[in-house]
């Protein structure tokens, strides 16, 4: 599947095959593209835990509105992501760049982030928002379809799953192998009320 087919085919599932799972290669492929994703200073701020405890699976979906997906999906992703990888050792960041780039980006990250929570937070979420896009593209063209959600107590997801302090849950995806097409798009705005010519008018 090409990359315009994915984009246009990618929805938001809801009903999917309980019985089916990725294999381990399918998996790690997905999650090595994944990792692709390109990041604010490459940081790579995002967390993806993987839940395949179906106990655990059956506690979180008590969380979340008792939503199928949870439990039936092949894999369920809680996207977390790192509010304070900047700081965590970032020469792991750029060991492979040349020495002159190393020089300029470790002081530019503190500068960027020191003292910044709200710039912490929002350049995580940033990051999430884009390695989810290819976690569902990616399944896509693998023949799978996905399920991005937010409709769940995020602090009892994070209760369930010990998340750390300084990490928030931007969001879960459930990918595996639908039994029913999504419903009809509800209705996508058209270019003229979504796409902006230099600025804004006043």
């Amino acid at each position: 599947m090409d990359t315009f087919e994915a984009i246009e085919t990618r929805r938001a599932v809801k009903h999917f095959d309980p019985r089916h799972r990725l294999s381990d290669s399918e998996q790690e492929h997905l999650l090595s593209l994944a990792l692709l994703s390109p990041t604010a200073f490459n940081i790579q701020h995002w967390r993806l835990v993987l839940v395949d405890d179906a106990d655990l699976r059956a506690r979180i979906r008590a969380a979340a509105w008792d939503q199928a997906q949870v439990t039936d999906a092949s894999l369920l992703i809680v996207l977390c992501a790192d509010t304070k990888a900047w700081q965590k050792d970032p020469a792991r960041y750029w060991r492979n760049a040349p020495g002159p780039v190393q020089d300029f980006m470790l002081p530019a990250i503190q500068h960027y982030y020191q003292g910044r929570e709200q710039v912490q937070r929002d350049e995580a979420l940033r990051s999430s928002g884009i390695i989810a896009q290819t976690l569902m593209l990616g399944a896509r063209a693998m023949g799978y379809d996905s399920c991005p959600m937010d409709g769940f107590d995020f602090d009892a997801v994070g209760e369930l799953i010990a998340l750390p302090a300084d990490h928030l849950i931007a969001m879960m995806i459930a990918i595996g192998k639908a039994t029913e097409p999504a419903r009809p798009r509800g209705g996508q705005l058209p270019l003229d009320q979504i796409v902006v010519r230099n600025r804004f008018s006043r």
